[in-house]
């Protein structure tokens, strides 16, 4: 389950404000919990870290809307933290204060290739990447630890993969195992799917991402939900429909249909008389949860009117006499 993070308030900053105001809020925290001026402190550690991320996304007009919509957990389901990161300008921000992000990568600020500015912040190790220290800031403060402190050893790349799911799985929830292959080994993998589940969302399972090349965490798994046709229904939010055709006689008179649902039932629905082409039937609670204990959505049927190509003689006769009377 992902962490429940107000960005807002970790940057001190109100839901309305400018790009200038958290921008300004950003610069004066990452100078207060810099790990170069907070030296062996996980907790400034973890702040700068939340700060980052958080001025990775409302600087970002588009990801601001995201996660103004959708909030904190499950933006940061929807979003890996390469893509949070991405396009980011903290590089920038950073080197305002004398930080010279290293690394020979070509990505900007040097961030290295395939990865996020993320992991390049926090990186460990040799190979003279990382922060290179306060030393040259304008708040005139030098690093602890003489020029390239690092704080922890970078996390294994995020990967994102596909995960198909049927309306069934939609409706009950339901388990799935995945095979993944690392470094020439498979590894199974049980993923829950939660009742409800919509196109498009991502399942984080952590620690299931590429293994990290200098002995950190490994990154995580993301699966984007892609939903299966179905023979019979769609999908419409939680509702779903069904298209039933109906003769012209039940359209004017009325009559009894049968009706399947996705639960495996079969309804005997009464179509009134007078029905039009394209008129829907509801039945209520027979659609999709909208959420893992929430209610069910309708059943939509819609009703299409045949009118029959050919016909007998005796039913030509009798529809000329109705539209003598017209009908």
């Amino acid at each position: 389950m992902a962490e429940t993070m107000d960005y807002y308030k970790l940057l001190g900053v109100d839901k309305n404000a400018s790009p200038a105001e958290i921008k300004k809020s950003y610069r004066k925290l990452a100078l207060k919990y810099h790990p170069d001026r907070n030296p062996d402190d996980k907790k400034a550690e973890e702040k700068f870290k939340q700060i980052s991320e958080a001025y990775a996304v409302l600087s970002d007009p588009e990801k601001r809307k995201q996660y103004d919509t959708y909030g904190s957990a499950d933006f940061r389901q929807r979003f890996s933290q390469e893509d949070i990161f991405r396009g980011s300008n903290l590089g920038d921000i950073l080197r305002e204060f004398g930080i010279n992000l290293g690394g020979s990568g070509g990505g900007r600020a040097g961030f290295r290739s395939g990865g996020s500015p993320f992991d390049f912040v926090f990186q460990q190790g040799g190979g003279g990447q990382g922060f290179q220290g306060f030393g040259g800031g304008p708040q005139g403060f030098g690093s602890s630890c003489g020029g390239s402190c690092r704080t922890g050893p970078t996390k294994g790349n995020d990967l994102t993969m596909e995960l198909a799911v049927s309306l069934e799985d939609v409706l009950t929830g339901a388990e799935k195992t995945i095979a993944l292959r690392h470094g020439g080994r498979t590894e199974k993998v049980s993923i829950k799917i939660p009742a409800g589940i919509e196109e498009g969302k991502k399942l984080r399972v952590s620690g299931h991402g590429s293994p990290s090349p200098m002995g950190g965490q490994p990154g995580d798994l993301f699966l984007q939900i892609r939903m299966q046709p179905h023979s019979l229904f769609r999908r419409e939010e939680a509702n779903l429909l069904l298209d039933r055709q109906i003769p012209f006689s039940g359209a004017v008179l009325g009559t009894t249909i049968e009706i399947p649902t996705l639960d495996g039932q079969q309804l005997k629905v009464r179509v009134p008389a007078g029905t039009q082409s394209n008129a829907k039937l509801r039945l209520k609670g027979k659609g999709l949860p909208a959420s893992p204990r929430g209610e069910r959505g309708d059943l939509l049927v819609v009703l299409t009117v045949e009118v029959p190509k050919n016909l007998s003689d005796q039913q030509q006769q009798l529809m000329e006499k109705l539209a003598e009377e017209g009908l």
